[in-house]
């Protein structure tokens, strides 16, 4: 839930993003995965986005884990047989606040080979920098402040002065959502209005991609006992190709292990 919020805001309002991490308000697109010759049936904390003079590899992250590193220099590798021309920035965004040493490590080193990558964790970067653009208020409440419930005040009312109704919706649920990851529940709720919350665009996303993801989940299940594919088809609404897709990463994975 937490990683598809913060792809949404990255994807909807990569120029702010630009404008925090590269310095410059550059207008962004995004750049599926499958254009970097990755073919994950998800991937999580993902957001890859690029102008015409760079690419900008996000990864978010709730708690560390400890494949990170090697994705960074992955990603990086497959980034350059796209284009070697074109630089990469990429950055590790930790959202929750934690004792491990992990989200320190800004690098992947094996052998003769070492790639450096960026980490930024929220709680230490200053609230009111996120106030100042609307892409980025919903991380507010996870930043550095004296009072989290108040600076979750503060983000309501500035999102309460935009104009866009539906921009509006969606950034009151970003920042609902990502203000779990420190608040209460029913601190939430106070705050902000859950009805609006729910009528989002973004909401619906998460409610569809979660949705999305236990009928993945069931298939998964059905092939590892031999169901065949018309059937699992007919019992999750998944397409052939999605279930066949399925069944290349099953098989990919027990070969791997083998």
């Amino acid at each position: 839930m937490y990683d598809d919020t913060c792809r949404f805001l990255a994807e909807h309002f990569s120029s702010d993003f630009a404008s925090w991490l590269l310095g410059e308000p550059v207008e962004m697109t995004e750049l599926k995965p499958s254009e970097l010759s990755l073919d994950p049936i998800r991937t999580d904390a993902l957001i890859l986005l690029q102008s015409v003079a760079s690419f900008l590899h996000l990864e978010f992250q709730t708690l560390p884990k400890d494949n990170v590193p090697f994705r960074m220099l992955d990603y990086r590798v497959r980034g350059y047989r796209k284009d070697p021309s074109k630089p990469m920035r990429q950055v590790v965004i930790y959202l929750k606040q934690t004792a491990s040493e992990r989200v320190y490590q800004t690098s992947f080193e094996m052998e003769n080979t070492r790639h450096e990558f960026e980490v930024v964790r929220i709680w230490e970067q200053p609230a009111a920098l996120f106030l100042q653009y609307s892409g980025l208020i919903p991380f507010a409440s996870l930043g550095q402040s004296a009072d989290a419930e108040e600076t979750l005040r503060q983000a309501a009312q500035r999102i309460n002065q935009i104009a866009d109704s539906e921009a509006q919706a969606n950034l009151i649920a970003a920042s609902g959502i990502l203000a779990g990851l420190r608040l209460e529940d029913e601190v939430v709720y106070q705050i902000l209005r859950r009805d609006i919350m729910q009528e989002s665009t973004v909401y619906r996303s998460i409610q569809r991609e979660t949705q999305a993801e236990n009928s993945r989940a069931i298939a998964l299940n059905l092939l590892q006992e031999g169901v065949p594919i018309e059937i699992i088809v007919r019992s999750t609404g998944l397409s052939i190709q999605e279930v066949q897709q399925l069944q290349q990463q099953l098989n990919g994975s027990s070969q791997g292990g083998s």
